[in-house]
C-alpha cells in the first residue's frame, strides 16, 4: 500500500467523484481509477460504491479514509522533521490580495498548529502579477486567484467567488441589483500597467478592451472609482467603504481562488501547505 495510492483514495473519498478528484490531483482519470482498483485489489475489500452521479464509501472505505488521512499527516510531519534536520524549514507564501480573508486566517493558523518548527516568510504582492513571484523564485507558492498563465505552474482551486463592478455610491448603476458587461459599455475601467499577464488583465477588463487610469494596488482601484467615476470588479463578500457599491455581475465567471507552486519544486513543505490551504479554504 503505496502513500500515492492513500493520496489518490483520499482525494476521491473527500471529492465523491472521480472527475472533480483527477482534477484536484491534476491528472486524468482512467488512471486515477485503475489505481483505486490496485488498491481495492491489493486491500481485498470494495471501498468505493460507483455510479453517475458519484461515488459513496463502502463501511471498508469509511474505515480506510481515518487511517488514510492519519497516516498522510503523519508522512507530512516526517518530512518536515526531516526538511528542519537538514536546517531547511522555512517556505515563502506570496499572497495576493485581501489578507482579511477567513480562510486565509484559518489556514495560518491551521498551518501554525501543525508546523509550529517551520518559518513563515509572506510576502505581500500588488496586482500586476498574480504568481505573487513564483516565477521570479521570489516565493514557493502562492495564495492568488485566477485567471492567469499557468505555464510552469501547479494550480489548485480552492474556491471561486462570485464578481461585481465596484462604482461610486452616487452612481445610477449603483442602486440595482444587478448588472451585465453590457451596462457599463463606454466607461472608464482602471487599468493594469502595460506587461501584466495578458490572461489576468482580460479577465478584470471583462473580457474587453478597456481605458482608464492604470493602478497597481487594491487601494488605488478604490480610489480610482472614488475620485474619477472609474468602474471595475472585485470579488463579492468584502465590505466596500461607503462612498463605494459593488453591483454582482450576472455575466462574468467567478474569481477563482488558487493556490499555486512550481512544476518539479522539490520542497517538502508545498505539499502540506497546499494540503492544510484545502481543508482551510473548505471551511
Amino acid at each position: 500500500m503505496e502513500l500515492r495510492s492513500l493520496r489518490y483514495f483520499v482525494a476521491v473519498a473527500e471529492e465523491l467523484h472521480f472527475g472533480r478528484a483527477a482534477a484536484r490531483l491534476h491528472m486524468t482519470q482512467p488512471p486515477l481509477s485503475r489505481a483505486i482498483r490496485h488498491l481495492e485489489t491489493g486491500i481485498g475489500a470494495v471501498l468505493l460504491h460507483r455510479s453517475p452521479a458519484g461515488v459513496t464509501l463502502t463501511p471498508a472505505g469509511a474505515a480506510l479514509l481515518d487511517e488514510a488521512r492519519s497516516l498522510l499527516d503523519q508522512a507530512d510531519r516526517l518530512r518536515v522533521r526531516v526538511a528542519a534536520a537538514a536546517g531547511a524549514a522555512s517556505i515563502t507564501v506570496g499572497i495576493l490580495g485581501d489578507s482579511t480573508d477567513r480562510a486565509a486566517t484559518r489556514l495560518a493558523a491551521a498551518y501554525r498548529a501543525r508546523h509550529p518548527d517551520v518559518e513563515v516568510h509572506v510576502r505581500d504582492t500588488d496586482l500586476t502579477d498574480p504568481t505573487c513571484g513564483l516565477r521570479a523564485g521570489l516565493v514557493d507558492v502562492a495564495l492568488t486567484r485566477g485567471p492567469f498563465d499557468e505555464t510552469g505552474l501547479v494550480v489548485h482551486d480552492l474556491r471561486a467567488d462570485p464578481v461585481g463592478a465596484v462604482l461610486r455610491a452616487d452612481d445610477p448603476l449603483a442602486c440595482h441589483d444587478h448588472l451585465e458587461l453590457a451596462d457599463l459599455a463606454g466607461r472608464h475601467w482602471f487599468q493594469f500597467p502595460d506587461g501584466t499577464d495578458p490572461i489576468w488583465r482580460s479577465y478584470w477588463n471583462g473580457g474587453e478592451p478597456r481605458e482608464g487610469p492604470v493602478v497597481r494596488a487594491v487601494q488605488e482601484c478604490l480610489q480610482a472609482v472614488l475620485w474619477n467615476g472609474t468602474v471595475g470588479m472585485a470579488p463579492l463578500g468584502h465590505t466596500p467603504p461607503e462612498e463605494l457599491a459593488v453591483v454582482p455581475l450576472i455575466d462574468m465567471a467567478p474569481s477563482r481562488v488558487v493556490a499555486a507552486w512550481n512544476k518539479g519544486d522539490p520542497n517538502p513543505l508545498i505539499r502540506s501547505f497546499v494540503q492544510i490551504a484545502i481543508s482551510a479554504y473548505r471551511g
